[in-house]
């Protein structure tokens, strides 16, 4: 089975391991925060996004890892800026900014790209045993 999953730059940070395509993966998946990756990726692409690494905010205790194959890895940058109302210094997503950008490895320090800020990775994950 085919997954989309998205992983955020500063979980990638804190404890990820890098990873390359054909790497093989064990992630705690969990359902992506589909109003920011709408923000982020558009509506369109954040459709087909199945599911979210997690290492720190929504996973279940003694959740299972899902084992995977690396297959496909995008880095994804957007910018940022204040929303009207918005408390002072807080930024957010500005929407239709998302770019992503085809990578064959990720190590979670992915640099900024122009005016984009790099926020994270989508990646196609091949289940095994599936």
């Amino acid at each position: 089975m085919k997954l989309k999953v998205w992983l955020d730059d500063w979980q990638m940070q804190c404890c990820g391991d890098p990873f390359s395509i054909g790497s093989e993966v064990s992630w705690t998946l969990v359902d992506p925060k589909d109003e920011w990756l709408t923000d982020v990726l558009g509506a369109e692409l954040a459709d087909t996004v199945d599911a979210a690494e997690d290492r720190h905010l929504g996973a279940p205790k003694g959740a299972t890892p899902t084992v995977a194959t690396v297959t496909a890895i995008s880095a994804v940058h957007c910018r940022f800026a204040p929303r009207p109302g918005s408390p002072t210094g807080t930024l957010y997503p500005v929407p239709d900014t998302g770019i992503l950008t085809t990578i064959t490895s990720a190590d979670g320090w992915t640099p900024n790209r122009e005016n984009r800020e790099f926020i994270g990775y989508l990646v196609e994950v091949e289940v095994s045993g599936e």
